[in-house]
């Protein structure tokens, strides 16, 4: 049973893959929500922790975007409680699916419904973000992208206020594994100029049979299309440099080039996993901007240049391992 629990999980993401894992494993998932006159900007992250030594811990942070504050819940593990088959886990009184989430929290509660999802492309040969990486067992982190853009319904009651969410929008992706990367640079935005365009990207430090490289995903969903930059499909990283003000990537593969310039602004403390424990920590914006540009290299024509709103930007640990400039 447990083997089928694993196998199904390996095809569809967004599901529990923590079958069996007793030590060095986390798995968390990382709902953004942001209301439609984007006053309030909230990051739901539940998930489960498992240390070397076997002890356990489930928890629920909540990252207050505009507020720049951060609050992690801490459960018993045996709280924690996923589904076999699908992607449904409950954590004491709060639910989570990849349509809903109830939230019963000390100063947190309500209920959210997210409509017209927008999944990365999932076959078998390539299952999500991650592509033939997926089959890999030896990973140290496996990301997952279940929806990079959708509408919200619903409200919640935060610290005894009333916070109207319908027609909102919001951003739903996950992690698993030991730890997060030593370093990595990860940002997202899907508030633009018009509706229908977001942009994930995420470089980071790749441990690989006693050496590593740097790898990186990004997407950009323009309108009814996803246009893919990944380690995988022949996109080359052309450019990656980050300091206390600015981060700049560039991506570019035969069909298009991807140029990012994300503003860094004030940050939240966030735990994250070493070793399958939330004894880490990271830094995380809410409130960034993204100025992005989409070029169509066989038509020699501009996609998208624009610039990303209420953007989720991190910058983490030893940022310089991801440095390249091969522009030229």
């Amino acid at each position: 049973m447990m083997i089928n629990n694993k196998l199904q999980a390996l095809f569809n993401p967004e599901q529990y893959h923590g079958w069996g894992k007793t030590k060095k494993y986390f798995e968390g998932w990382y709902y953004k929500v942001v209301n439609a006159d984007e006053t309030k900007a909230f990051a739901f992250i539940p998930g489960i922790a498992k240390d070397e030594n076997g002890n356990q811990q489930a928890f629920i942070q909540v990252l207050d975007g505009k507020n720049l504050s951060a609050v992690y819940h801490k459960f018993e593990a045996t709280e924690f409680m996923p589904t076999a088959g699908k992607f449904e886990v409950q954590i004491a009184n709060n639910f989570f699916t990849r349509n809903t989430i109830r939230l019963d929290l000390p100063d947190i509660k309500g209920n959210l419904s997210f409509n017209n999802q927008v999944p990365w492309p999932s076959k078998w040969y390539s299952p999500g973000i991650m592509g033939p990486f997926s089959f890999v067992p030896f990973m140290q982190c496996y990301h997952g992208i279940l929806s990079m853009n959708h509408s919200i319904k619903g409200s919640l009651t935060i610290n005894n206020e009333l916070i109207d969410f319908n027609n909102g929008r919001g951003y739903l992706e996950k992690d698993w594994g030991r730890s997060f990367p030593s370093g990595y640079i990860w940002l997202q935005s899907n508030h633009f100029s018009k509706p229908g365009i977001s942009l994930k990207s995420s470089v980071a430090k790749i441990p690989w049979l006693g050496s590593s490289f740097v790898g990186f995903i990004a997407g950009v969903w323009l309108h009814d299309r996803l246009i893919q930059f990944t380690t995988y499909n022949f996109t080359k990283l052309k450019h990656s440099f980050a300091d206390a003000h600015n981060v700049e990537l560039q991506f570019e593969n035969r069909n298009h080039r991807l140029n990012i310039l994300a503003h860094r602004e004030a940050v939240t403390q966030l735990a994250s996993p070493i070793m399958g424990f939330m004894d880490g920590r990271i830094e995380e914006s809410m409130t960034s901007t993204i100025e992005v540009q989409l070029y169509d290299k066989r038509n020699k024509k501009v996609l998208l240049e624009d610039t990303g709103r209420n953007a989720g930007l991190e910058v983490a640990g030893k940022v310089e391992e991801v440095f390249i400039d091969s522009k030229t």
